[in-house]
């Protein structure tokens, strides 16, 4: 009897030791998935002022609405580029402020590239 209290005893002080680590490595890793692509992102730009933008810079290659066919051969819609799993605001935000081979740089100011991104982002078939 004493030999299992002493074993109930260790695993009691274990228990005890083991859950502030726990604890602390889910702190730890906090910012780690508040950042990763399935975090959850929030538009914070104008859908209205970036249909105009997508109006403006983007029907010269891409289908610009929720249907239609993209006026270049190889450009997606906007709406498939809405519906893909790695489309975040924060792809979209860092794709479209950066130059491509195949893009035009749009020098888009930061509240411009929000609302593009929020449009994009309002495509999206959920």
């Amino acid at each position: 009897m004493i030999v299992r209290g002493a074993s109930l005893l260790h695993h009691h002080m274990e228990d005890r030791m083991r859950a502030p680590l726990v604890a602390l490595l889910l702190l730890a890793s906090l910012p780690v998935l508040a950042s990763s692509p399935g975090a959850a992102q929030v538009p914070t730009g104008d859908a209205v002022s970036g249909a105009m933008i997508a109006e403006r810079w983007c029907t010269a290659c891409h289908a610009v609405g929720r249907s239609g066919t993209p006026a270049t051969d190889g450009a997606p819609t906007l709406q498939s580029v809405a519906d893909r799993p790695s489309t975040t605001v924060m792809s979209l935000s860092v794709f479209l402020r950066t130059p491509h081979a195949r893009m035009p740089d749009l020098s888009l100011t930061r509240e411009e590239t929000d609302d593009l991104v929020t449009y994009i982002l309002g495509l999206r078939r959920r």
